[in-house]
């Protein structure tokens, strides 16, 4: 690589982690480990380049080349890597070491997952659009600029409510749907049943079948990826508890879509939770488009498993979860 890219690729990686993920000049400087001075010196070089606008213009090198390698492996139509707040070029330190990473990675995501979402929804043909849940696609969404697409139908693919009748934190679609004044369908069900009687009893009620009906026409869907662990999503919003969580582990699971526990290879796993989760089914090799947004350290197995189920089509992750990805394993 050459000495002009390399100070590109620096002053790139400088500017995601000073405007998107809101590092001081300080921080830039510990995680890349270069001054502060030069820190700052990358980062006006940005701006000075025009690399800066709304978004970041030049990619990270490696990003592209990550993309590029997931594409070709996993036969997806639409990956975007957005970069570590470490460069490895310079032998930063250990991307565990930073106690900021998921706030970073998710800053990130949602910038990018923001622009790849909008290459659909700003379209005017009218689309039936699947949303999952989750922290980075809520953040995701929350970045994407309104716009008037009331011929849109916007469908929920996560139950409304826990069976204590409160709300789901994370379920976007209604979010996603104000953003676009485009028509919302919620999931009128528990995300997860009592038992698989009571999953019956919701899944039969006509409202669910008209909004699972819409799903399964969905012109593009939008997922996040969970993982099965203690102070997981599903485990710290009370969906699955302790005793639970260690036997899908025991299974093999290492991560979750849309409640749809798989294991490393991504294959679904038959357990008590799969018979109470009232979401839409998941379809291997869709031909319509899926694409999910994920990233950090903690995610980097459950996203690779994803990947390798074929339940993909697209990704926004990062260099962590992309480089895991690619290992051949």
């Amino acid at each position: 690589m050459s000495s002009s890219q390399s100070k590109l690729d620096l002053a790139a990686r400088a500017a995601w982690m000073y405007y998107v993920a809101g590092n001081t000049q300080n921080e830039i400087a510990e995680r890349l480990g270069i001054s502060r001075q030069m820190a700052q010196r990358m980062v006006a070089y940005a701006g000075a380049s025009n690399l800066v606008k709304v978004q970041i213009t030049h990619p990270v090198s490696s990003c592209l080349e990550l993309a590029q390698g997931l594409r070709q492996r996993y036969g997806l139509e639409v990956c975007s890597v957005v970069p570590n707040a470490v460069d490895p070029a310079a032998g930063g330190g250990a991307h565990d070491a930073n106690p900021r990473e998921a706030q970073e990675v998710q800053q990130m995501l949602a910038v990018a997952g923001a622009e790849v979402m909008e290459q659909y929804l700003g379209r005017e043909m009218p689309l039936i659009v699947n949303v999952g849940s989750g922290r980075t696609l809520k953040a995701a969404i929350e970045k994407i600029s309104e716009m008037e697409r009331p011929q849109h139908q916007i469908v929920s693919m996560i139950g409304a409510f826990a069976s204590d009748g409160s709300a789901n934190r994370y379920d976007v679609a209604l979010l996603a749907a104000e953003k676009l004044q485009a028509r919302f369908y919620l999931l009128p069900a528990p995300r997860v049943a009592e038992n698989e009687a009571d999953r019956k009893q919701w899944c039969n009620h006509r409202a669910y079948k008209i909004v699972t009906g819409l799903a399964e026409k969905a012109d593009v869907t939008f997922l996040g990826i969970g993982t099965i662990a203690l102070q997981g999503a599903m485990h710290e919003d009370g969906f699955i508890d302790d005793a639970e969580v260690a036997q899908l582990q025991q299974q093999g699971a290492v991560g979750e879509m849309i409640c749809h526990a798989f294991d490393a290879q991504g294959k679904l796993l038959r357990s008590s939770l799969s018979s109470r989760i009232t979401t839409p089914p998941l379809n291997a090799r869709p031909d319509k488009p899926v694409i999910a947004l994920a990233g950090g350290s903690k995610k980097a197995e459950a996203v690779r498993a994803a990947l390798r189920g074929g339940w993909l089509t697209g990704l926004v992750t990062d260099e962590v979860c992309a480089r895991h990805a690619l290992l051949d394993q």
